[in-house]
């Protein structure tokens, strides 16, 4: 039995196969970096949209457009909440959806637009204020 510990000593400290668990690990560590990268560009993508889609629900709404929910939707991300909230003469929406491949984040864009005149002062022009 002497000779048994030199050969595990060895067999130890043999290096063969190291290169090859040593590349598995880098292709996991690449993978999952490319798959962040992959998820905060689709987060900006749809930050982008919500921001889109909450600017032109707060115009239909203002102009008093009845499809500016549907417009929103379709502008916006899947699965977009759209809340629309008024405050005098102001339409406030918030537009929030998950982001894709990071499901913890949620993005959100908000717009604000004043409220069209309506009635018979509508086609009047506004008196300048500029001082001409």
């Amino acid at each position: 039995m002497p000779g048994k510990p030199g050969r595990l000593r060895r067999m130890l400290r043999d290096d063969s196969g190291m290169a090859t668990v040593e590349a598995a690990y880098a292709i996991a560590a690449i993978s999952v970096v490319l798959i962040a990268c992959l998820g905060g560009l689709g987060a900006i993508t749809s930050a982008l949209r919500c921001t889109d889609a909450a600017r032109e629900v707060a115009r239909l709404t203002a102009a008093g457009d009845a499809r500016a929910r549907e417009v929103g939707a379709a502008a916006g991300p899947s699965g977009a909440r759209i809340t629309v909230t008024r405050k005098g003469e102001q339409v406030v929406v918030l537009v929030e959806a998950d982001a894709p491949l990071l499901p913890l984040l949620t993005v959100s864009g908000r717009a604000v637009a004043l409220m069209e005149p309506e009635g018979e002062d509508a086609d009047e022009p506004r008196p300048s204020t500029d001082g001409g």
